[in-house]
């Protein structure tokens, strides 16, 4: 297998860890530049002591010339609003880039701009456009072709994945859709928050950003894309739009996300109806497992894995689906995924360094 050089451009965050621990072990992967402007000049060692004899690598400062000149694609895993002044000019320099935030998720500038409170410039506004939906379950053929990869948020790809077939094949309103998530404490990044402290978090559990969440447009904008034809979509998006009722919870753990989907259907169906629509839709998806009712899937399931686990029951009483998804966070919600979509844009199988 040949391999491609690659650089990670914030490297000591939870999401640029475990890309680093992934990336460091890839058979076809030569891992060259690890950046972090919080910890430059010191070797990974001195900030991650775990990588003792396995992993000898000074971290740097960003430097355009030199990381574009010695990679062939970047992971870019920085805060959201940060990314959009630096994937451009990688992009310039021929590198091939798979940003980790949500600066490329959305399509609407303006729909960015609203819950982001950042504009995008005139050079990203036409990068939105050309920028795939880093979601290989869905775009698997887009995403082999892309020179930006936008890498979903770790909710929307829990969330998306378990409700997709239903959409696709209109077993579902689109209207009055309830999603209820947890993530645990490592969701929220390394940034220091009061309520992120071992003394909030611990013993505890509570809702938070409950009508503002900023996963909210990039939930309905990949949604609304399944149900409607995407094209009918882009000419009749205020027509066509799916809105969601989304709850996110935190849970005193780690890592890991559940989300409960609640959806009315059109009509009665039969569990082995579904289940029929579920396996067909991801029987090429070697990453999403389809638990058979009355199973359901628990976030111990996928932790440390790049899986998405899936399981439904249908309400009959009151004509509703409820479908429960679960992921690891940093993995199939981050950085595995990142890595999923590098393997598909490089020509490796998809399952190289993640299995």
């Amino acid at each position: 297998m040949k391999k491609i050089k690659v650089s990670v451009i914030g490297a000591t965050g939870y999401a640029g860890k475990e890309l680093v621990k992934i990336l460091m072990n890839h058979q076809g992967v030569e891992l060259i530049h690890l950046i972090s402007s919080s910890y430059a000049g010191k070797n990974i060692v001195e900030i991650f002591p775990e990588f003792l004899n396995k992993l000898d690598k000074k971290l740097i400062n960003f430097n355009l010339d030199v990381v574009s000149q010695d990679s062939n694609l970047v992971f870019t895993a920085l805060p959201h609003t940060v990314s959009m002044d630096v994937v451009p000019e990688l992009l310039k320099k021929g590198v091939k880039v798979i940003d980790l935030s949500a600066d490329y998720r959305i399509k609407d500038p303006a729909v960015y701009k609203e819950w982001y409170e950042k504009e995008h410039n005139q050079i990203n506004k036409g990068l939105l456009s050309e920028a795939v939906y880093g979601l290989p379950e869905i775009y698997l053929d887009k995403i082999k072709d892309a020179l930006l990869v936008a890498n979903p948020g770790c909710y929307p790809t829990s969330i998306i994945l378990g409700i997709a077939p239903l959409l696709k094949h209109h077993f579902v309103e689109p209207e009055g859709i309830i999603i209820d998530s947890k993530s645990g404490a490592s969701g929220a990044g390394k940034k220091l928050s009061l309520g992120l402290h071992f003394a909030e978090c611990n013993e505890n559990f509570k809702a938070y950003n409950i009508i503002r969440h900023n996963h909210i447009p990039e939930i309905e904008q990949e949604l609304s894309s399944i149900y409607f034809n995407e094209n009918t979509h882009k000419q009749k998006q205020q027509e066509t739009e799916i809105k969601v009722s989304f709850t996110p919870h935190l849970l005193p753990i780690n890592r890991g996300i559940l989300s409960t989907c609640y959806l009315a259907l059109k009509e009665s169906k039969e569990e082995e109806e579904v289940l029929e629509i579920y396996q067909k839709f991801y029987q090429k998806a070697p990453f999403v497992r389809i638990f058979k009712p009355p199973n359901l899937p628990e976030i111990k399931f996928v932790t440390g894995t790049n899986y998405c686990d899936i399981g439904f029951t249908i309400d009959e009483r009151v004509g509703k689906i409820k479908v429960i998804s679960v992921i690891d966070n940093l993995l199939k919600g981050a950085a595995g995924q990142a890595v999923q979509n590098m393997n598909i844009m490089s020509g490796f199988p998809e399952t190289c360094g993640l299995v």
